[in-house]
């Protein structure tokens, strides 16, 4: 921190002033982050456990429900318990981690998205050099890159804010520490670093955004020529996939592709980003994917036989 920066804590006003509001909103985030831990780690699991979910489509919707699970637990605790404080004070210290991890594992969700999409292009328009090409060094690449990536995006949204000057008021009207609530609060002019923000987080969810879209529309008309039980198989995988990138990247596009400026709606879309999309992707994925339910099936009766 500069020798201009006398902040040494912010107060999170929340998502509510209401205790019976908190109170409410106290039981209903509960269940989801325990929904949410429930749901990827079983994912995981059960990946991890079933000899049939070896491929590498598998290996990477194990790698998403174990970032899903962190970023949940680097977010939603902390939301809980300020739902009982009266006051919610953070460290200026806790803060930068905070948005620092926050953006972690976002970067690496975003390579793990993207890696899916290459995975299902190459399984279904590529099948016959799929297995020689998606092997697991490959994949354990991908998933190196995906934590190199992730963590270049955050250090650079770290460096930009960290040694910025907060001399006052400290309080920010939002329930986490993010980009846009903390460049409003620093006592210097921050459109350079506003611009940085939107080229670093917002253009390129845009360009990826776009490009998975596309991706998945050139593997959607591929199709055409499959059979039909291929078809429908295939088919209902890439809608599960084009549902999870679009609950992922809309709400993040929302957010970072605009200028620096908090709306009232922020704290509604953060909620969904940060809470909502980790519990709803094991939905998706299990819920459409019969495999996936046959395996979960069989560990949850060869566990309850041990017990």
């Amino acid at each position: 921190m500069g020798q201009s920066n006398n902040v040494t804590e912010f107060v999170l006003l929340g998502l509510t002033q209401d205790p019976t509001g908190q109170k409410a909103l106290f039981v209903i985030f509960s269940l989801i982050y325990f929904m949410t831990m429930m749901g990827n780690l079983l994912i995981v699991v059960t990946v991890i456990m079933s000899p049939s979910l070896d491929s590498p489509m598998y290996f990477f919707l194990a790698c998403l429900s174990l970032m899903d699970t962190l970023y949940s637990t680097a977010i939603s605790p902390r939301l809980i318990i300020d739902l009982l404080r009266d006051k919610k004070t953070i460290s200026f210290t806790a803060c930068m981690s905070q948005l620092f991890i926050e953006h972690l594992f976002g970067g690496v969700d975003i390579v793990i998205l993207v890696a899916m999409a290459y995975d299902r292009y190459l399984a279904i328009c590529k099948p016959l050099h799929y297995l020689t090409i998606m092997n697991r060094t490959v994949c354990l690449t991908f998933f190196g890159v995906a934590w190199v990536g992730g963590f270049t995006h955050s250090l650079i949204q770290i460096m930009f804010v960290y040694n910025l000057p907060f001399c006052g008021p400290n309080v920010i009207d939002h329930f986490i520490c993010d980009m846009a609530p903390l460049l409003e609060l620093a006592c210097t002019d921050t459109y350079f670093i506003g611009i940085t923000v939107i080229a670093n987080g917002g253009a390129m969810c845009i360009v990826i955004f776009s490009l998975l879209i596309v991706s998945y529309g050139i593997i959607l008309n591929s199709l055409k020529t499959h059979s039909q039980e291929a078809r429908r198989k295939a088919l209902s995988t890439c809608i599960s996939h084009i549902l999870v990138v679009v609950l992922f990247f809309v709400p993040c596009i929302f957010m970072y592709a605009r200028p620096v400026y908090n709306f009232p709606i922020d704290k509604c879309i953060t909620v969904f980003y940060t809470v909502i999309t980790p519990m709803l992707n094991p939905l998706i994925y299990t819920l459409r994917n019969s495999e996936m339910k046959k395996s979960m099936e069989k560990l949850w009766c060869k566990l309850l036989r041990a017990n």
